[in-house]
């Protein structure tokens, strides 16, 4: 803290905070425009980048999106129903589900991209790509930090009874 206050601590918060629901409301346009949540936009994109020429499994993909397993397994059901994803077992561990996008998929998300790297430019205008670097160092440091809070909030719930 400086100058004993924690004055500077309470202006981070409430700047990432604002900051954090302007991308959640950029992401819910996003996927109103493919017609689906924005939770389901935030895997179809997960999907799209990690995918490769074989599909990605449904537990990377929820631990690039830090949620459950079981979570991204019910999303991916109605994205599947949109026919924007196709799930099949892996060639090599039949147990396996892999995710690809369809064709569908994939047309309208390249519609959708020019506008994507529109308001994304606009989201870190000031920075430069050396601060940016820096600022994807510093979230890539803090995801775990914020998993332990999370995890430290779930023990009191359950020490509390709630």
């Amino acid at each position: 803290m400086s100058n004993r206050s924690d004055m500077e601590f309470r202006r981070l918060l409430h700047g990432l905070m604002s900051y954090g629901r302007m991308i959640n409301d950029i992401r819910s346009y996003f996927a109103e425009m493919l017609g689906i949540s924005g939770v389901q936009y935030e895997i179809l994109m997960a999907v799209q980048r990690l995918e490769g020429t074989e599909g990605i499994s449904v537990s990377d993909t929820a631990n690039w999106i830090r949620r459950s397993p079981a979570f991204v397994t019910n999303e991916v059901k109605a994205l599947r129903s949109a026919r924007l994803l196709t799930k099949e077992k892996a060639q090599d561990d039949r147990r396996k589900v892999l995710l690809r996008l369809t064709s569908m998929a994939r047309k309208r998300i390249a519609e959708l991209a020019p506008v994507q790297r529109e308001v994304n430019d606009l989201l870190f205008e000031t920075l430069s790509a050396d601060e940016f670097k820096t600022m994807v160092k510093l979230i890539d440091q803090l995801l775990p930090c914020g998993e332990k809070a999370l995890h430290r909030i779930e023990l009191l719930k359950l020490e509390s009874g709630g």
